[in-house]
């Protein structure tokens, strides 16, 4: 089951991860939410470290580093 975040106005998202590779070859994992869940991609819960938080205004979802 995917990890579902269910924002300020009521709509819920759903977390993805994909891997990325950078201009030096690195390669890093990028961390999203949408609407629909995608199987292949879906992840169950949020990284070790990482924190949900919204944009105030139009209330999306990201990750970022708990403080």
């Amino acid at each position: 089951m995917a990890y579902a975040h269910t924002n300020k106005k009521g709509k819920t998202y759903y977390l993805h991860t994909s891997r990325a590779t950078l201009k030096g070859g690195y390669t890093r994992d990028i961390y999203y939410f949408g609407l629909t869940v995608n199987p292949e991609k879906a992840l169950d819960a949020i990284p070790a470290g990482m924190m949900v938080i919204e944009n105030d205004r139009t209330g999306l979802p990201f990750l970022k580093k708990a403080a």
